[in-house]
Order: C-alpha cells, then sequence, then structure tokens
C-alpha cells in the first residue's frame, strides 16, 4: 500500500510539472495558433542561464526571477525574428521553423555548456514529508511546485476570460485582419503571447531541473509528456492542461513504479493513442463545427 501511495505521489508531483509546460504550449496557442515544439529548448536555455547567475554568487530568487525575464524577452524575440516574416505562409512553416529552433538552441548550450549534466539547487527542500510517522514521497519543493502550476492556471484563466487584454490576444489569433480593422495591435499581442509563454516554459524549466540533472537535452522527453498532457487536456484550455498533466504522470508514474522506467515513454504514446482515438479535441475542448 505504501508502495502505491509513494507511486500516485511522485505521480502528482511529476503531472503538475507537465502542466507547467503544457500550460505554456496552451498559451502560445490560444495566443497565436501557433504550436511551438521549441518550448523545450528554450526552457533550457534560461535555465542554463540561471545555473551560471548561481555559480556567480547571485541570490536564488533574484536568479530565478532574472530566468523568468529572460524566458519572456527570448520568447518575443522567436516571434519577431522568426515567426513575424513568416504570416501569411502556410502553417506548416512556423511548425518547421520552431523544429529547426530546438536544434540550434540545443547546440549552443552545447557549445557554451558542454554536454555533461549538471544538478540545479531546489527553492525548498527535497526530502520526504513526514505524515502521522511516516515519510511520504512528497517534499517541501512538491508542495511548492503544486501551488506555483495552481497559480499559473488560474492566471491563464483570468487573462483570457476576465481581461480585455486576453479578449483582444484570442481575437487576434482568430482572425487577424479584422482584428487590425477594428485597431487592434495584432503584432505586439502576438509577441506578447510569445514572450508569456517563453516565461511560463522557463518556469517549467526550473521546476524541472532540480528534480533530475539537467544537461542541453533535459528538457525534450518532458515536452514530449507536456505535449501529450496538452493534447489530452485541449490545446486551448488551462484547466485541461493541468488534468492532463496529472493523468499523464500518474499514467508515467504508474508504468514506471510497476513495470519499469524503460517503459515510460511507451505508456505515454499509448496514452496519448488513445486520446486521439477517442476524443481528438481533447477532454476541456469542445469539437468545432465543420463547414462542407
Amino acid at each position: 500500500m505504501s508502495l502505491f501511495i509513494n507511486i500516485t505521489l511522485d505521480g502528482v508531483t511529476q503531472g503538475m510539472i507537465f502542466a507547467a509546460l503544457a500550460l505554456a504550449l496552451v498559451l502560445i496557442f490560444r495566443a497565436t495558433r501557433v504550436i511551438n515544439f521549441a518550448q523545450g529548448a528554450m526552457a533550457m536555455l534560461t535555465t542554463f542561464i540561471a545555473s551560471t547567475l548561481l555559480d556567480r554568487g547571485l541570490n536564488y530568487w533574484w536568479a530565478f526571477v532574472a530566468a523568468l525575464a529572460i524566458g519572456f524577452v527570448l520568447g518575443a524575440l522567436v516571434q519577431m525574428v522568426l515567426i513575424r516574416p513568416l504570416e501569411g505562409k502556410p502553417d506548416l512553416n512556423p511548425v518547421i521553423v520552431t523544429i529547426g529552433l530546438v536544434i540550434v538552441l540545443e547546440g549552443v548550450a552545447g557549445a557554451v555548456y558542454g554536454n555533461s549534466s549538471r544538478g540545479f539547487p531546489a527553492a525548498f527542500s527535497q526530502s520526504g514529508l513526514v505524515v502521522g510517522g511516516t515519510r511520504i514521497a512528497f517534499s517541501h519543493f512538491d508542495v511548492f511546485i503544486l501551488v506555483a502550476v495552481l497559480l499559473l492556471m488560474a492566471a491563464n484563466l483570468v487573462l483570457f476570460r476576465a481581461t480585455t487584454l486576453g479578449l483582444r490576444m484570442r481575437a487576434s489569433a482568430f482572425a487577424r485582419e479584422v482584428s487590425r480593422l477594428l485597431g487592434v495591435r495584432v503584432g505586439r499581442l502576438l509577441t506578447l503571447g510569445w514572450g508569456l509563454a517563453g516565461l511560463v516554459g522557463a518556469l517549467a524549466g526550473l521546476l524541472i531541473a532540480p528534480t533530475s540533472a539537467f544537461g542541453p537535452y533535459f528538457m525534450d522527453l518532458d515536452l514530449i509528456y507536456a505535449f501529450t498532457a496538452a493534447v489530452i487536456g485541449g490545446l486551448e484550455s488551462p484547466v485541461g492542461a493541468l488534468v492532463g498533466g496529472l493523468v499523464t504522470g500518474l499514467c508515467i508514474s504508474y508504468v514506471g513504479g510497476y513495470l519499469g522506467s524503460g517503459l515510460e515513454p511507451l505508456g505515454a504514446l499509448v496514452l496519448l493513442m488513445v486520446t486521439l482515438m477517442a476524443r481528438p479535441q481533447g477532454i476541456f475542448s469542445r469539437p468545432s463545427a465543420r463547414v462542407v
């Protein structure tokens, strides 16, 4: 029974981490209608920058905030330099560009920081909490992850459902020409959407790095799991990203705990295939009307 509880708690922690990165994918898709496959590589780069700042003696929380700010700037720059020139081109072009950006960022990180793995400190203790005299697989850092992701989801919901800015961002994503005719600064809003997604992705990288040795490629598998989570919940739903992250995290944790860690990617693949066959639009997305 204790094994099941610990595996479940580990799955919840992993699920919240996947949800954080899935929220970045959802945010950028809602704001710009683009799936950014470079989200993980961008988060990796900001995590390396935070690690460098820590090595130079900067306070942990200042390095944390600096990484978030750099993630925002990096996301905005990617949109302005690489994505904006592709406006009006086939929808596949931005996807190909983001895949190419993954290769570039990982190559740059490997050249500058090396390909060897390193550790990253956690904001709080990673020792399991003691409940009723029993130590469980849930630490103070896991509590921090849980609270951070819940606040992130709430902020995402408020942005798109309760603010004029969020409404304009969604309008710019769905109908750019109409939005321009109505006086909306579409270019700035798309840049803002990429910037916010970069910030959220940077947060995800800072949450993931302390749980495993990180290097230039440490976000690749997590991005796959996060994409699975986003698809399960629906690419336009922040709540769906959270639920999808938890489902993915629990599935991977159970597969790894009972069948072996080597089968975890296969478990995620099966979960993704089942979701696409049963409800391809995601749990929390409504099927769109088909025009014939």
